[in-house]
């Protein structure tokens, strides 16, 4: 016999009714919990504030300061039991002070809103990630500088389209990524320095006639000023949109760093071998050994990007100012962060663990007629030939020694004579691989001098 009641709209765990559903979709406290910290700190700047304009008397701020920290330590112990009929953090921090010290706790919501505390407690907690990102970058940065400088001066083959184009070094490659790795440092201090502004003190929406001091909370909590439009501080989260944009980047590059790490480690370019602390098994295949830390970072990138997504798409509609579709804007903002951390510290140990195989490097560096361009510049510089016309002799010879399955270095110089009677015996200085990377010395370039002095530079901005 069937139960009427699971035919309800809402059956199942709603099945206790319609009060049950909203408890449900109105409470944060399930995610919001992660803000306790930056909420106790909001609150024991606002409670000192209040007591130094006499809106609090200097007992009752005590008290306030003391529970809360009391609070806190309850939470951080995991004593402290969360109510989901309380809602969200703030209540259940206000509830339980209220437990603690009576009376007092309700003083201090005066001259503030859950829409102003929220706003900061979500800005101190992305302020903290960012300051965390940074670390995490930095650390990262720290063990490509070690990879480039140990092979400053190895060849491989560059590539575009990922076929061969030219030979560069080791350490040229991973300074590549030190350059991605330094503009995210810049844009996450950039988005830290626009952030921070206090909102504390902007109520719910329009200020309040409390004779408060909102630059003393700026202060207590950090910030450089208070913010400076009301509406704007409550409805505000652009500092969450722009970290998610500077994740997103970050991110970008640690899965195009991951891919290469996929097919370097490949049996079929073998250039890097990736410590088993970082690489598993196959159940059935012996022989296997995948780098599953690389692919997992290039997939868990994509719940970065789909973060930023969601919150722009929360936002997008909202007229000013809060609306409670703003409680969305955390979940996938926490994820994010710490999707983000995990796969910095991952690629940092794949970094500092993995060791290059030079000659297979080497090896490859001299191959697919890598020093084509090098042969075309020689003929530009020597022989004083048009650079259309160097090209077109050169990609002759490239035919020709495809032709004689060799390599251009491999050419006799009869056979590079038959194309173009002047090519002399100096060409060959400037076809091997080695010669081909140290002449690159233009700022910025391969040249293993050129590597070394972006080595320095960077090791002096971290210090």
């Amino acid at each position: 016999m069937t139960n009427d009641n699971s035919n309800a709209m809402w059956g199942g765990r709603f099945a206790a009714g319609p009060d049950a559903i909203m408890e449900a979709i109105n409470a944060s406290i399930g995610f919001d919990k992660r803000l306790a910290a930056q909420d106790i700190a909001g609150s024991r700047a606002h409670a000192a504030m209040l007591a130094s304009v006499d809106i609090l008397s200097d007992t009752d701020a005590q008290a306030i300061r003391e529970g809360l920290l009391t609070v806190l330590s309850e939470i951080e112990g995991g004593s402290f039991t969360f109510s989901t009929a309380l809602e969200d953090i703030h209540m259940n921090v206000e509830a339980r002070l209220k437990e603690l010290i009576g009376e007092p706790a309700g003083r201090l919501h005066t001259a503030r809103s859950r829409n102003d505390q929220v706003a900061t407690d979500f800005k101190l907690w992305v302020r903290d990630q960012i300051d965390a990102a940074i670390q995490g970058i930095e650390a990262l940065i720290r063990a490509l500088l070690t990879q480039a400088e140990a092979g400053a001066d190895w060849v491989m083959p560059g590539f575009t389209h990922l076929q061969t184009a030219q030979p560069v070094t080791w350490g040229h490659h991973m300074m590549a990524y030190v350059e991605m790795l330094g503009r995210d440092l810049s844009r996450f201090a950039d988005a830290r320095a626009r952030m921070n502004e206090c909102p504390l003190g902007a109520a719910a929406l329009a200020g309040t006639s409390f004779p408060i001091d909102r630059q003393m909370t700026a202060t207590a909590l950090g910030f450089d000023r208070p913010a400076a439009n009301s509406l704007d501080a409550v409805s505000d989260r652009d500092f969450a949109l722009e970290f998610l944009g500077a994740a997103s980047i970050c991110a970008l590059h640690l899965s195009r760093f991951a891919e290469e790490l996929v097919i370097w480690s490949s049996a079929q370019f073998r250039f890097v071998a990736l410590s088993d602390r970082f690489s598993t098994g196959s159940s059935i295949m012996p022989q296997k050994k995948n780098p599953d830390a690389a692919e997992l970072i290039r997939a868990k990138i994509g719940r970065i990007f789909g973060a930023n997504v969601a919150l722009m798409t929360v936002m997008k509609g909202l007229p000013l100012a809060y609306s409670k579709d703003m409680q969305e804007d955390k979940e996938q903002v926490f994820d994010a962060a710490d999707t983000l951390m995990l796969a910095l510290a991952a690629m940092e140990g794949m970094v500092r663990d993995m060791s290059a195989n030079r000659p297979a490097l080497e090896q490859a560096a001299a191959s697919g007629f890598s020093t084509a361009t090098d042969l075309a510049d020689w003929l530009v510089r020597a022989l004083n030939m048009p650079f259309r016309q160097a090209h077109h002799v050169t990609g002759t010879l490239v035919a020709m020694a495809e032709t004689k399955g060799c390599d251009l270095p491999d050419l006799s110089l009869a056979d590079m004579q038959s194309v173009h009677d002047a090519i002399n015996a100096d060409v060959f200085d400037v076809l091997g691989v080695h010669n081909s990377v140290a002449s690159r010395t233009s700022y910025g370039g391969t040249a293993p001098d050129q590597v070394r002095a972006q080595i320095a530079r960077w090791q002096e901005r971290l210090g």
